[in-house]
């Protein structure tokens, strides 16, 4: 039983990420074909906190320690997405917000492809 509730609050946060990921892309690239208007800013930093709270509730609590701490990279990824949010606001007119993005980006991609690797080295 606790195993099933575990795996619905994990489908839930993945699905949480998607939404936020999607959010923010589609906020990302609307500036690039010369939409810039405010509500985007609040879009991309709702969906950023979307992502940063899935992070949390998809938390590993496995025995291995390297997937916890690739996972505690998937939440640094999610609080470098909310500081590209708050770049946004802070310093308008600029394109600064690009570099936290870029750097959250980057870090997911990496922890998300080391965390199936290292899953899949465990399962066999």
């Amino acid at each position: 039983m606790a195993n099933q509730e575990k795996n619905q609050g994990s489908q839930l946060s993945e699905i949480l990420v998607i939404i936020g990921l999607l959010i923010m892309a589609v906020m990302a690239l609307l500036p690039l074909l010369n939409v810039n208007q405010e509500w985007m800013r609040w879009a991309f930093a709702v969906g950023a906190l979307v992502v940063l709270v899935a992070r949390f509730l998809g938390m590993y609590h496995g025995p291995s320690l390297r997937i916890k701490r690739l996972h505690h990279l998937l939440i640094t990824s999610g609080l470098l997405y909310c500081a590209s949010a708050s770049t946004m606001f802070i310093s308008q007119g600029t394109n600064d917000w690009i570099a936290f993005l870029l750097a959250g980006l980057v870090m997911q991609c990496y922890a998300s492809w080391m965390i199936d690797r290292e899953s899949h080295k465990e399962g066999k």
